[in-house]
C-alpha cells in the first residue's frame, strides 16, 4: 500500500491546529492510501505545542510525528525538515490554518496515481471552487510573481504561489531546498522546472482565505523575497 505524507508546518496556530488535525483525519483517500502526518512546530510563542500534545494523546491512532524547532526558522525551513522526515511515496504540503481543505487531496492525488504527474499544484484561480473575496493587491502580487516565474521557468502555471504542492516523494526529496521563510515557493518550482523529463499537473482547488485580524502571517516584505527568489532560482538557475 502506498503512504502520503502530510507535511504542515505550524508557527503560532493554536486556534487552529486541532481544527486541521481533525479535517485531515476524517479524509478517506484514493486507492486507500495510508497517512502519516509530521507537524513542525517552528517554535511557537502561542498555545500551539500544547494543542498538539493534547491532540497527539487523544488521537494516537494518527500517529503524528511531532518535530519542534529551537528557534523561529520560518515556513521554509520547516518544509524541510518535515520532508527530511517523510517515508510516503507522495508528499503534500498542508498549512496549519484552515484556508486549504484536505477533503481536496484526493483531486491533488488523481494525477499522479493514474500515472500522468510527477508534481501536482492546487490552483487558487482555476475556477469552479469556492473562493473567498479578500486582498485585491494580494491577488495582484499573486498574479504578477505567477506570471514573473513563468518567464524564467517557460511553465504556465496560473498559481505559483500556491500552497498545495504534491511530489513524488522521490522528486522532492533529491532538492536541494535553500529558502527558509516563504521563498520556498519560487524556488521549489524553479527547481523543479529544471528536471528533464518532469510531468506537471495544475488542478483547481477552493480557498477559503483569512485576514491578518484571522492570523495571516504573509506581508509585503515576502512578496519582495519571492520576486527576489524568481530571480535568484530562475534566472540566475542557482541550485
Amino acid at each position: 500500500m502506498k503512504k502520503i505524507s502530510i507535511i504542515i508546518p505550524a508557527y503560532n496556530e493554536a486556534a487552529t491546529i486541532h481544527l486541521i488535525l481533525n479535517k485531515i483525519k476524517e479524509v478517506i483517500l484514493l486507492n486507500n492510501l495510508s497517512k502519516e502526518i509530521i507537524l513542525v512546530n517552528d517554535s511557537s510563542t502561542d498555545a500551539t505545542e500544547e494543542r498538539i500534545a493534547e491532540y497527539i494523546v487523544a488521537n494516537p491512532e494518527m500517529g503524528i510525528t511531532y518535530i519542534k524547532h529551537d528557534e523561529n526558522k520560518g515556513k521554509g525551513a520547516a518544509l524541510s525538515t518535515g520532508i527530511k522526515n517523510a517515508t510516503g511515496d507522495i508528499v503534500v504540503i498542508q498549512d496549519a490554518d484552515l484556508e486549504y481543505d484536505p477533503e481536496e487531496y484526493n483531486i491533488l492525488l488523481k494525477p499522479i496515481l493514474e500515472g500522468h504527474a510527477d508534481v501536482v499544484y492546487g490552483s487558487r484561480f482555476m475556477g469552479g471552487k469556492p473562493h473567498r473575496i479578500l486582498f485585491f493587491w494580494h491577488t495582484i502580487g499573486n498574479h504578477f510573481l505567477t506570471f514573473t516565474s513563468n518567464m524564467f521557468t517557460n511553465l504556465n502555471l496560473t498559481d505559483m504561489e500556491t500552497c498545495y504542492k504534491m511530489f513524488r516523494s522521490e522528486i522532492i526529496k533529491n532538492i536541494n531546498l535553500r529558502e527558509n521563510r516563504f521563498g520556498f515557493e519560487p524556488e521549489v518550482t524553479a527547481k523543479i522546472s529544471r528536471i528533464k523529463g518532469i510531468r506537471i499537473y495544475e488542478v483547481g482547488i477552493s480557498y477559503y482565505g483569512r485576514t491578518y485580524a484571522e492570523g495571516k502571517k504573509i506581508n509585503w516584505k515576502d512578496g519582495f523575497r519571492a520576486l527576489y527568489c524568481i530571480m535568484k532560482y530562475g534566472f540566475f538557475k542557482l541550485k
